[in-house]
């Protein structure tokens, strides 16, 4: 016979009650009350059924992702991201859902309404560039739908989860600088990104830092993927041996990869005739030939801590927070010392 919930109160000694509070992980709950449910649980192989557990707590115990499937064509970051907001709602017995948003389209708050009504989310966990997308954010409070933001441009009173990409971005054309490199070209994101802008920002501040002036020709529009990443090459490439870059930094390692294609198609050895870097450190970085230098950005803990602030913010934890998490430079052989 299916065990209930009254049966793990009674072999527990405590009210049903107290076993959804555990159940739903509410803090007012004593630790030793809290261990003795869990091991009636563990020893009865119980477990809850989702709509019942909605039905007691009234909620839904769904947590959504939501995503810009226009302008934010980096699958292996979007993929990690959800890896790490799943982590959470699976440790704290919530279901994930994702969905795609087009920023801009006509039926957007239509959507967005119909999302709600239909799952009710009982919170959102937003990724660039709709974290700050206004008519979005607008909506969610107007439905008191509580979210969490991963990378959002707008910090003050937001909770979710940051990294300084602009220091990050720095570092790297730093690392470069370091290596005797004075034309360093940089390859753009999209223009609307927060990603996009911290990462040019990051890059100016080295050349600036190191008395180097910043050359137009040496940097070029890219869209984060890898075909963009071809165009810009090419573009820089073609400014013939005095002009052309001895060093490139992309905006991520979609668009690095990119570059290191054409390269290959110029003929320049890299790193000897051209050093290549990027940003995010996504699994392509160690496949490509020479492994890719970048900067890692923990992508996966970044979509964990966000869901964990708006699921900390739902189990009565306090209101969440805006957590910062660190970088760090992935030196590999991709990049060496100017030609």
């Amino acid at each position: 016979m299916r065990v209930r919930l009254e049966d793990v109160a009674r072999e527990a000694g405590v009210s049903p009650k107290t076993v959804s509070r555990v159940l739903n992980d509410e803090a007012n709950v004593k630790d030793d009350t809290r261990q003795r449910v869990l091991a009636a649980m563990e020893a009865m192989d119980y477990h809850p059924h989702p709509s019942a557990r909605s039905l007691a707590g009234n909620r839904s115990f769904v947590v959504a992702m939501l995503y810009d499937n226009n302008d934010n064509p980096t699958s292996s970051y979007l993929a990690e991201i959800q890896d790490g907001v799943l982590e959470a709602c699976d440790e704290y017995h919530y279901s994930m859902m994702v969905r795609p948003l087009r920023m801009g389209g006509s039926d957007f708050i239509q959507r967005i309404d119909t999302l709600i009504s239909r799952h009710h989310p009982d919170g959102v966990v937003l990724t660039p560039p709709i974290t700050d997308y206004a008519p979005l954010l607008k909506r969610l409070g107007e439905r008191g739908v509580p979210y969490a933001s991963v990378s959002p441009v707008k910090r003050r009173g937001c909770i979710g989860v940051t990294m300084d990409e602009r220091q990050a971005a720095r570092a790297m054309v730093e690392h470069l600088i370091g290596l005797g490199h004075r034309r360093i070209a940089h390859v753009l994101g999209i223009a609307n990104h927060g990603a996009s802008r911290w990462r040019l920002a990051g890059y100016r501040d080295a050349l600036a830092a190191a008395g180097l002036p910043e050359d137009p020709e040496l940097v070029v529009q890219g869209g984060f993927t890898f075909g963009s990443g071809v165009a810009a090459a090419r573009q820089l490439l073609s400014l013939g041996k005095r002009k052309r870059p001895t060093a490139v930094f992309a905006a991520n390692d979609d668009m690095a990869a990119g570059v290191m294609w054409v390269a290959g198609e110029y003929g320049l050895k890299m790193p000897r005739d051209l050093s290549v870097c990027g940003f995010d450190d996504t699994p392509l970085a160690s496949q490509l030939w020479p492994a890719l230098t970048t900067v890692r950005q923990p992508s996966r803990e970044m979509g964990r801590l966000a869901a964990l602030q708006v699921l900390d913010s739902l189990r009565g934890r306090g209101p969440g927070r805006l957590v910062e998490v660190p970088y760090s430079l992935e030196l590999r052989d991709s990049t060496a010392a100017a030609p």
